[in-house]
């Protein structure tokens, strides 16, 4: 059961925000059925997908992935491998589509920006002393303002878990408004860390907290930690997006992140969202996967459907 119409309109008309206020509303949102999210996650993970759908599938996941490097030992010639195969994931078919994005550390987004120009894939850097989040805001809002200034067209900001768990909103509120100001015309993905919110509960309430102070994206993990993304944390954010839409208000993507392995994995996802939200939110604009490590498989499993047989473990790069 969704938040009415009636009380959402009520609460994005109230302009004065207080800890009380956002506390009352967060607290207000009906609850989680645990046992349902799980049932229905796994429910829907059970479709079988048919040869054609799954080669539009397969190919509609290559784009939808935000291809990824967040090592302290990224180097130049590591941003420039990495933005090739976005542009050519599989070097040797020129029909595979292009990836969504490369997302990078912010010191790295002008060397990425170099490497991708001429293409429409968006140069995204983690902000917000990613991925601890453990900075003061100054610190954070300079952290992005620096990507911007470098060309990241967009910015995955962390929330800071401590302060949200501790019932402290209205800071995790205002320091989401204040980094999508530094942001300017960069979209804002909002991360939770959702291994760390411990309840479906939680999970809701942020994001609803994140939708209506501004986010663009709400996004599951940062990667770094387990567990990242599941199913069924996937299914609860998709249906506070939902109604959140349904209540009048705008169009908020969606990006679970961490433990997405198998083209099975990403078929499913994509079930979830077409399922929860329709096919309005099954394109980029919309939708992504952080999940570097499963381009390679869908890449395998492309040719497959196209040759009859696997290739060889060496078809494909290892990043």
């Amino acid at each position: 059961m969704g938040l009415t119409s009636q009380a959402a309109a009520s609460t994005f008309a109230d302009e004065t925000r207080t800890n009380a206020s956002l506390t009352k509303f967060l607290h207000g949102l009906p609850g989680v059925d645990q046992v349902g999210a799980d049932e229905r996650a796994a429910m829907l993970s059970t479709r079988s997908i048919k040869t054609s759908a799954k080669a539009e599938g397969i190919d509609l996941a290559i784009s939808m992935i935000d291809l990824t490097t967040l090592e302290g030992m990224d180097t130049a010639g590591k941003i420039k491998t990495l933005c090739a195969k976005a542009q050519r994931p599989d070097p040797f078919d020129p029909t595979t589509p292009s990836v969504a994005a490369v997302c990078v550390y912010g010191d790295k987004v002008a060397q990425a920006k170099s490497y991708l120009t001429g293409t429409s894939i968006q140069v995204a850097a983690v902000a917000t002393a990613f991925p601890s989040g453990r900075a003061s805001r100054a610190v954070k809002l300079l952290d992005t303002s620096d990507a911007v200034a470098q060309g990241a067209d967009e910015i995955d900001m962390v929330i800071d878990r401590g302060a949200f768990l501790e019932g402290r909103y209205l800071d995790v509120f205002e320091e989401i408004q204040e980094v999508k100001v530094a942001c300017k015309s960069a979209h804002l993905k909002v991360i939770f860390e959702t291994g760390e919110l411990r309840t479906y509960d939680n999970v809701r309430r942020a994001s609803w907290l994140a939708m209506i102070a501004g986010a663009d994206f709400i996004k599951t993990s940062t990667g770094k930690v387990a567990p990242a993304a599941t199913l069924p944390v996937t299914l609860v954010m998709l249906q506070a997006i939902r109604d959140f839409h349904n209540a009048g208000q705008r169009k908020i993507g969606m990006k679970p992140a961490g433990g997405i392995r198998t083209t099975k994995d990403a078929l499913r996802y994509l079930v979830l969202v077409k399922e929860t939200l329709g096919d309005a939110w099954l394109t980029p604009d919309l939708f992504r996967l952080g999940a570097s490590s499963v381009l390679n498989d869908l890449l395998m499993q492309r040719k497959k459907l196209q040759t009859g047989a696997y290739s060889g473990p060496d078809y494909v790069t290892v990043d």
